[in-house]
Order: C-alpha cells, then structure tokens, then sequence
C-alpha cells in the first residue's frame, strides 16, 4: 500500500520510498479531478458553500503530498527526487491551469461573485471569494482558447526551469571545494573554525588538512578571518560565479528564458509586465511604488554607505597597505573595522550562544509573549536523524502546532534558511485542525571539542525562521489558503524581522545568553556593544539589500525581451548601488535563488518593506515594554492569528492604531 495515499496527520517518512512519489501524485490528482467535477457537475445554483468552500477544500492530499515531497526536495533531495520533481512539476503546473482554465468552474464561482453584495458573508469569506475569483481571472479564464494553449506551454516550461535553475545552483555549491593541507593558509581562523574545517575534510574523504566549501557555516567565517588574500579572492570569486561558467550547469539561458517566459505570461493576461501582474496583489500595488519606495531609501542610505566604504578603504590601507579594497576583502577588514570600533567579534559573542540555549530562548521569549510552551518529543517521524521534533501547546496545555526544527547543512539541502509547513491550518465540521510547521537552516555545526555556537548573525537568523514559524503555529482561521503566512508578501516578513529585535535587548539575551562552559550571563558590556554596533557600516548593508531589489524589478519590471547579455544587464542595474571594483567573473542572477526559483519575483524588495513594518511594530512593544502582554495579544489576534483573511494595512492598523512611518526604519539604521 502507498503510505501517502492513505489519509495521514503526521508524514510518515519511514514509510515513504522515492518509488510512492509519482505513483501518489498521479492518482490524487485524479481524485482532485473528480471532487472539481463534483463542483461543476452539480445541478444546484451555484452558492458560496457548493462552490467556494467546496473548490477550497478540493485536492487535500494532493496538498499533503505536494508539501512532504517539495519540502524534501528542499531539505534532503537526491538525483532521484530531483528526477521526479522535473517530471511532476509540469503535470502540477498543468492540473492548476485545468483548474483555472476549467469554464464550467469559472462560470460558477463568476456567478457566486457576481452577487456577493446580497450575501451575508464574514471578512475571512468575503477575502476567500475575492481571491477565487482573481486565481481564474488573473490566470487566463478569459483568454481566447488560442491563448489558453499558449499559457499552458509557459507554465509548464517554466515549472520546469525553476527547478533546473536551483538544481545547478545546489550542484554548483556541492561542487566546489577547497582542500588545505598548509596550515599557515588558514592563518587568521580562529581554532574552533579551523576543527570545523579539519572534521569537514574527514567527512569528506580527504586524508589530511582543511576543507573549505561554499556552504555558509565554512564560507563566511574563512572570507572573515583569512589572512590569505589570494585564497579568499579564490572563494569569492567561487561563490560569486555559481551557475555562470559557460558549462552544463550555467544559468544565464535559464535567467533569461524564465524572465522572457514571465513577461509574455503578464502580457497574455493584460499586464504590462510581470511585476505589474505580481503587485497587484501586494501591498505596493505598482511597479512605481516600489522604485519610488527603493530610491527613497537609496537617497538616504547611499550618502551613509559611501562614508563607511571610505573608512573601510582608509582602515584596510593603512592597516596592510590595502591600495584598492576589492569584494573579497569586505568581510576581511569589516570584521577587523568593527573589532577596533568596538572591541566586538563573534569570537567573543558564540561561547553565549550555544544552539540548544538560543532554541531554548527563542522558545522562552514566545512563551513570554504568546504563552506558548515546547516539548520536544521522539514519537514523530523525522526525514532525518538531525531534525528535532517539538509539541507546542498554549498556556491551557491546547495543542497549537507540530514544530520540526533542522538546522545544520548537508549535501542534500539547499543553502540559505526558510520556514515551511507539512500540513495546514484550518477550520471544519467543528474541528481546528492545528498546522505542522518547519524551519530548515544552514548553522554551523559542533566539532569534537565544541557543541554549535552560533555567530550573531545566526542567531537572528534563526529568530528570523521562527517569527515565520509563529505566524504557522499560530494561524486560526477557517480556510487552508488564507492560514498562517499565506498574506501578501510584502507582509509575510514582518513577524520574521520583529522577532529579530528581540536578539538586541538585555531583558531577552539574559534568558538564554549564557556561556557554554562556565553558564555565566553574557555580561552587559557586550550586550551595549551588540546595541552599538547594531547599526554598523548599515548605510552599505541597506545599499546591498536594495540593489538586490532593484536587480529583481529590473528583470520583472521591464521588458527583457531586448536583453541577451545576463552579466552587461546586471553591470548596468547595479552601477548606482555598487562601491567595489566590477569582476567580470562572476554574476548575482544565475545564482539568485529567490527570484528566479522562489516565490520572490517582484518581491525582493519586500524585506525592506517590512523593515519598515517591524521597526515601527517594536517601536510600540518598545513603548510599552518588550514582554507586554497586552501588545503581543494585540499582535497575536491581529497580525499572527490572522493569516491573509483581511488587507494587511487593515490589520496592522488594527494592531498598531496607525498605519507604519519610514521614520522609525530610519531612526533604527542611524539613517536620519
């Protein structure tokens, strides 16, 4: 028997081989098949509840069995998955264009649409109508049959090349290595990063030395630390180049290909470009908005940037004679810059943050804020031996949520941190069915001598992850796709950002920033210079991160169809944001997973966006106190609980009492 056929709560990963894939896959989507005719076929006028909630909740196993599946081609795949996820992607994106070419469908939930003014429907069933009727409308349900066929042929091509692009990606990141037998290469590590290289090397089959790779827990800290010039100009330059090498696992026909594929896609339905098709359901709404958003940022930010590349410049030459400052010496000297200006280094700060003590306070400050308690258990089946497994219950001991938590890289996992879920939130027949949410992360590991310590970054990070995984654990809403962080974009990263300002505040590091060995209290000394240094050479993070925004917009916000040239296209999108010297050799877009494999086209500015509504968001928690119960309730019922049930402005108003002022984004950056 198929153990992905039969109704399932929990997935049953030992019990699935890669051969119940695609056998599960074709035969529920004939099942959802057969509940769609069920909806077209019925001879009842068409009503919210036989044709709205019956389509919503159609196609449930498909769903249960597209997430295990796409989450494990995510966090452990293999040439097998990868294999059947290129032959399953096409007969999905082609089952969801039956869907929303279906007429007999569409003239159904048209009908209930037409007279939603006589119906007396809630907000949540209002949003769920609305977005029904815009999946047909704004997916081709009244294109001619012509342009039918043609949208067919794009989606299914591009489900395709998404794919292709994050499998190079992730084999072009497993290819690289660089193995280290001198020791005096690694000079600058410090010892812990040096045992993690060395443990690396045995793991990998090397007989001596140190291995290096492009994975971030050994990337980041020898592009940090390395004294050899010349080595972390070779890993920069590794790095920068994925997926651009003119060989079989280049990207930039595919960056073009999906760019071009998605312009038509807009023009077809009656968009000027894919961005203008994607805002419109976003809190930006426009193109413009976002460019006039971003070059409001870049006016301020840009001034700021510059000073802080020039000190960086004059720091580097008169530290080592440094005549031009280039992209591999940018972490190098920041790390040396930032230890002088505030005698600060992850050095000193990991020994506090010991994995299993900042897991433990991320969970304390939920607890503290939501009333939320965590018991990890060892009864749930886990895709592999390094997942923990956690049951989350409110303060009455209700069961709110599943918690899988994976946070160390391996072969099989693509780079990078996101949060996922299993299963879903919703309502029905009386039962709150209660959702099963992931984070899946790239930490740095323990070594023989040492548990994982976390640098700063990580632990935001993993803060980060978890803001997402609250706003999983605890949607309550009545319909699957307005549950938990299905919301507009440019929304879903505001309960990820504001958990990160937890990190920065003495009252929420004294609950878990203890050292590992000795169990004191990271001293408040440090807890000042991790408050003074927050907003460190900020002025060039902000430039980065809208540069990545405007690189998006510029392969989604225009015409691609004239660009032939990926690496001249990206050159010239990027020469008012750049500070350092152009490398020919290497290219942002065949390696920018976000956009052109995740669901961030058009969208990478909305992490700054929401900057804005998290900075304004904790100026209030600020205001009141960082534990305040009434706040957390406020943002817990209004924003958390939510999900995509009403206009995000409409709640956060509700939760803030006004609508979010780029001033306090400003403020926080020491950008005013």
């Amino acid at each position: 028997m198929n153990p992905l056929l039969s109704p399932f709560d929990t997935a049953p990963f030992s019990q699935i081989k890669n051969e119940h894939f695609k056998p599960a896959f074709l035969q529920s989507i004939e099942d959802a098949r057969q509940e769609i005719d069920a909806i077209t076929l019925n001879t009842d006028a068409p009503s919210f509840e036989n044709t709205i909630e019956a389509l919503e909740f159609s196609g449930q196993q498909l769903d249960r069995i597209s997430s295990v599946f796409f989450n494990l081609n995510s966090a452990e795949t293999n040439e097998e998955i990868q294999k059947i996820a290129q032959e399953i992607s096409p007969l999905l994106s082609e089952f969801g264009n039956d869907i929303t070419l279906n007429e007999a469908l569409f003239k159904r939930v048209k009908s209930v649409f037409d007279k939603k003014d006589s119906l007396d429907l809630t907000a949540e069933q209002d949003t769920l109508l609305d977005k029904k009727y815009k999946s047909f409308s704004r997916n081709g349900a009244n294109l001619s049959e012509e342009k039918k066929i043609r949208l067919r042929a794009i989606d299914a091509k591009l489900a395709k090349l998404k794919l292709t692009f994050g499998e190079n990606v992730l084999a072009e990141t497993n290819k690289y290595q660089l193995h280290l037998t001198n020791e005096a290469d690694l000079d600058g590590l410090p010892e812990g990063e040096k045992e993690a290289a060395a443990q690396l090397a045995v793991f990998k089959g090397k007989v001596d030395g140190w291995l290096i790779t492009l994975d971030y827990p050994s990337y980041i800290p020898f592009m940090k630390y390395a004294k050899n010039r010349k080595l972390r100009k070779e890993l920069s330059m590794a790095f920068g180049s994925k997926a651009f090498h003119n060989d079989k696992l280049d990207n930039q026909k595919n960056v073009l290909e999906i760019a071009k594929l998605r312009y038509e896609r807009a023009n077809l339905l009656g968009y000027k470009t894919h961005a203008n098709f994607v805002l419109e359901e976003r809190m930006a709404e426009t193109p413009e908005k976002v460019h006039s958003f971003l070059n409001e940022l870049l006016e301020k930010a840009k001034p700021a940037a510059e000073r802080e590349f020039q000190q960086l410049e004059n720091f580097a030459k008169k530290l080592d004679g440094i005549e031009r400052l280039e992209k591999w010496d940018s972490s190098f000297y920041s790390e040396k810059l930032k230890q002088k200006l505030f005698n600060l280094d992850d050095e000193k700060l990991k020994p506090y943050f010991k994995l299993e003590n900042v897991i433990k306070g991320v969970f304390k400050v939920a607890e503290n804020l939501f009333g939320l308690q965590f018991e990890e258990v060892n009864d749930i089946e886990k895709y592999h031996d390094e997942v923990k497994t956690y049951k989350v219950y409110d303060n009455d001991k209700n069961f709110v949520s599943l918690f899988y938590a994976d946070f160390h890289p391996r072969a099989g996992k693509r780079g990078g941190a996101w949060m996922t879920s299993f299963k879903s939130q919703w309502k029905r027949n009386e039962k709150n069915v209660r959702p099963h949410i992931s984070n899946v992360c790239n930490f740095t590991p323990s070594t023989k001598s040492k548990p994982s310590l976390l640098t700063f970054n990580e632990v935001t990070t993993l803060f980060h992850e978890f803001g997402h995984g609250l706003h999983g654990m605890l949607a309550n809403t009545t319909y699957p796709s307005l549950s938990g962080t299905s919301v507009f974009w440019d929304f879903v990263e505001l309960p990820s950002q504001v958990l990160e300002n937890w990190c920065y505040e003495k009252e929420a590091l004294e609950l878990f920033a203890t050292h590992y060995q000795t169990g004191e209290t990271i001293p408040m000394e440090l807890v000042k210079k991790i408050k003074e240094s927050a907003t460190f050479q900020e002025g060039m993070q902000t430039l980065r991160q809208l540069s990545f925004g405007l690189l998006d917009m510029s392969w989604h916000g225009t015409d691609p169809t004239d660009i032939t040239n990926v690496k001249q296209h990206e050159d010239e999108v990027f020469k008012n944001t750049s500070l350092y010297p152009e490398t020919p050799e290497t290219c942002m877009s065949t390696a920018f997973s976000h956009i052109f494999q995740g669901g961030y086209s058009s969208g990478y500015y909305s992490y700054k966006w929401a900057e804005v509504l998290d900075a304004d968001a904790f100026a209030y928690f600020k205001e009141k106190g960082i534990f305040n119960k009434e706040v957390a309730t406020k943002f817990k019922d209004n924003v958390l609980s939510k999900g995509g049930t009403e206009n995000p402005m409409v709640l956060y108003k509700r939760f803030r009492g006004s609508e979010p002022k780029v001033e306090a984004l400003l403020e926080r950056a020491g950008l005013l």
